[in-house]
């Protein structure tokens, strides 16, 4: 019987486990479940090496309100604070182990999770698995001889050098990746639906506007994609933009920066209240659940997350859980 168990070892989810174990609960009452082979794997597979960690988001500033805190670092300088909050706080976490289901009966004041490995029970639980897990893809269909070769979700999984690329997307994410691409010796093309970039911070918008005076980059804006085909001549992605601002185009390569989905059936099916597409967030990051709480990117929703939104997120909750569930201290 654990006193938390955590379902994602990422920021939000370390930063609980740290909060509570500051609160005075003892370690080995404490689980986190990862079901990628180490933590933070977000960062990891997503972010390019010399892609910044940003802390804030959208310029706010960023306050931090429990025991962990950070400015923006890089990948590395980012990825060894979580790795020494997990040794510091003496954390356990179960990687490469995966939720298949967890339920609550009515009757029972414990929670119960199973996963393709064990079974557990624990009175208080926290969902923090995060946004990037399953990126958003286009509406439209994509031929089957261009996804494993020229199609890309992420620039970490495959190098990409001297080739003609376009990428997908207006935020942050589609900013630096443009930037990352083009800086390695790439011709970029940045694809967005929208006349003028709306989610993006001031300084990748800078950023962006810098390569462009240098012709390293090109902005489509009201761009919007109606199919993309193979092309006859060199087997490449043949891109096919709606209306008529823009001519067809032969690519090497796609990457897409369209943010990520929120596991909404897998909320749903808890029994998770939501309000539209939303699930419902009361005090101290607690769902309609008592005891199931959400963190990080599932309690930001659309509005979007940071890392000190996420350590605050489970700042916030452990006070909760210590007010109303456990003997432990605020």
């Amino acid at each position: 019987m654990y006193d938390l168990l955590i379902i994602g070892a990422g920021p939000a989810g370390i930063s609980m486990a740290a909060e509570a174990r500051k609160s005075g609960i003892k370690s080995d009452k404490i689980l986190l479940i990862e079901k990628a082979e180490e933590h933070s794997w977000t960062i990891k597979k997503f972010y390019p090496n010399e892609k910044l960690v940003s802390a804030n988001y959208k310029e706010k500033t960023a306050v931090c309100s429990g025991v962990m805190c950070m400015s923006d670092s890089s990948k590395d300088d980012a990825l060894s604070y979580l790795d020494m909050a997990i040794g510091k706080y003496s954390l356990q976490v179960h990687y490469q182990e995966v939720v298949q289901k967890l339920y609550k009966k009515d009757t029972d004041v414990n929670f119960t999770i199973k996963t393709n490995k064990n079974s557990y029970q624990t009175r208080i639980c926290a969902i923090a698995i995060g946004m990037m897990g399953k990126p958003n893809k286009p509406a439209y269909k994509i031929p089957v001889t261009l996804k494993k070769s020229n199609i890309n979700y992420d620039i970490t999984s495959k190098e990409i050098k001297n080739s003609k690329v376009l990428v997908v997307g207006g935020g942050d994410s589609a900013s630096e990746y443009t930037q990352y691409l083009a800086l390695s010796g790439n011709e970029v093309t940045l694809c967005y639906r929208q006349e003028k970039f709306k989610r993006m911070n001031n300084i990748n918008k800078q950023s962006l506007q810098e390569l462009e005076k240098q012709e390293k980059v090109k902005s489509y804006m009201s761009c919007d994609i109606e199919e993309i085909k193979e092309s006859s001549t060199e087997g490449m992605p043949l891109v096919c933009f709606k209306g008529d601002i823009y001519d067809d185009e032969e690519f090497d390569q796609i990457v897409y920066a369209l943010g990520g989905t929120s596991p909404t059936n897998f909320l749903r099916l808890l029994g998770i209240e939501f309000d539209g597409n939303e699930p419902v967030i009361r005090e101290g990051f607690e769902t309609s659940i008592p005891g199931l709480f959400l963190l990080g990117d599932l309690s930001a929703g659309r509005k979007g997350g940071s890392l000190i939104s996420a350590f605050n997120s489970a700042n916030s909750a452990m006070e909760k859980v210590c007010k109303d569930y456990l003997l432990c201290k605020i």
